[in-house]
């Protein structure tokens, strides 16, 4: 068994923020101050990125928390240039944490002569010298296929769960949407644990990003209804889905989301939207706009995020973190009632 049990965190510049709240996390765990590695990850003038580590890695386990979201590129150079500056500095083992996975939803050749780009992202990740991934809520689940290396794919179901126990009263007029038929499985889950019904909106597009049609799957009339997705980008389909939903006799329509791309218009067409609340976790570090919006709220994935860190450190279990059980005294205290 391995002896690594002091794990080292260090931090790109895409989500600064999740790093700290992590190793505050990482300090209570350990009962003595955590903080992340220091280090400058800057810019030439001609944007050519430069890394530099502070301290002594030498035989560490380390762990870069870089989530690749806008400026995707940029971020996931950090990361690869971070690895590289690890490696080249004798660290004993390097781990990337990447709560949001830019690049996933190219996992598949969906035209002739298009690219795979998830394969050739997991494949840089690789030759720079990372042995490890720690990500949540891949798009889609064969991606972990795409690497010659372990992958631990954490969940935000669970977190979820728990969030719709504490802000939902009475669970029984509840009802899971999935906001396509691909993301039937992500919605069962969600609405297994929390014991709901379930329902589908299928929908029709004449072009990329343009949908056409919905049709509800399903018996909404005087229900609450959650929609469910992985990643909300420009909020088009979500806050469509919301009004037909309304349309279809829904009471109430709120959304839980795991990664908040929130681009473009995204944060206007929610704020218009018939939707009730948008939430989404920290995968992604929210723009001022996104704080700012009254109806997006951001529940945390620090614990989850610095437990599993630890437990890959120490050798033991991630897969526990799957479970409410599990889950539930480590966010002890964290959720707050809808505003």
């Amino acid at each position: 068994m391995s002896t690594i049990i002091e794990p080292k965190l260090i931090s790109g510049n895409s989500n600064k923020a999740l790093a700290e709240a992590i190793a505050r996390r990482m300090s209570m765990h350990r009962g003595k101050s955590v903080k992340p590695v220091e280090a400058r990850v800057e810019r030439f003038n001609d944007q050519e990125i430069f890394v530099e580590v502070f301290e002594n890695v030498r035989g560490e386990d380390m762990f870069i928390l870089q989530s690749t979201s806008n400026p995707a590129n940029d971020n996931l150079m950090e990361l690869l240039i971070m690895a590289d500056a690890l490696r080249r500095s004798s660290a004993a083992r390097i781990t990337a944490v990447i709560p949001y996975f830019g690049y996933a939803r190219q996992d598949r050749r969906t035209k002739a002569r298009t690219p795979i780009s998830a394969k050739l992202v997991a494949n840089l990740i690789a030759e720079a010298g990372i042995e490890r991934v720690l990500t949540m809520d891949l798009h889609a689940t064969q991606i972990q296929g795409f690497f010659d290396i372990p992958v631990d794919n954490l969940y935000a179901a669970p977190v979820f769960a728990l969030d719709v126990k504490q802000n939902f009263d009475k669970l029984d007029d509840v009802m899971v949407i999935s906001p396509d038929v691909g993301g039937t499985a992500r919605a069962r889950e969600l609405a297994k644990r929390i014991g709901a019904d379930m329902a589908i909106v299928d929908k029709r597009r004449n072009a990329p990003g343009e949908v056409a049609e919905m049709t509800v799957i399903g018996d909404v009339s005087g229900r609450k209804c959650i929609i469910v997705d992985d990643i909300c980008d420009t909020a088009g389909t979500l806050c469509k889905a919301a009004d037909t939903l309304i349309e279809k006799g829904a009471t109430e329509v709120h959304s839980y989301i795991t990664h908040g791309v929130l681009s473009g218009p995204a944060v206007e067409r929610i704020s218009k939207s018939s939707m009730k609340h948008l939430v989404i976790t920290d995968s992604i570090e929210a723009t001022p706009e996104v704080a700012a919006c009254k109806k997006i709220r951001s529940v945390p994935t620090a614990p989850m995020l610095a437990q599993a860190i630890l437990n890959i450190a120490n050798g033991t279990s991630v897969s526990s973190l799957f479970d409410e059980d599990t889950l539930g005294p480590i966010y002890d205290g964290y959720y707050s009632k809808f505003g």
